[in-house]
């Protein structure tokens, strides 16, 4: 029986890994890997300042990750991966609209509006 569940699972792996990778399972692998990159950058940072902190490098990987598996979920035509991942995307560019107006307002020496507060 465990002889029989080996054969099985090695089966399975070989099918998913092996017989059923093409191009576009290498750029989902890819995707996958930029999107994860982003939590690993985010931890360093955090563990580097004892806080939490979001680097802008998150948000790019978080772009490149997301775009990339927006275009893989596209040619799977998984409706719901397609869904989540079109509004990740819009979400890691707003943010990253944010961090870059942030910052252009800081190097003029001009105070960026709190979120939550009105802009005077």
């Amino acid at each position: 029986m465990l002889i029989d569940l080996s054969h099985a699972i090695g089966g399975y792996l070989y099918d998913v890994f092996v017989t059923r990778v093409d191009w576009w399972v290498l750029l989902g692998l890819v995707a996958q890997g930029l999107f994860t990159m982003r939590f690993v950058v985010q931890w360093l940072a955090s563990e580097r300042a004892k806080r939490s902190v979001m680097p802008v490098a998150f948000w790019w990987f978080s772009i490149g990750g997301g775009v990339l598996l927006l275009i893989y979920a596209l040619y799977r035509r998984d409706p719901v991966f397609i869904a989540g991942q079109a509004f990740g995307v819009f979400v890691y560019f707003r943010n990253l609209h944010f961090v870059l107006r942030e910052r252009r307002a800081g190097a003029a020496g001009v105070a960026a509006p709190v979120q939550g507060t009105p802009a005077e």
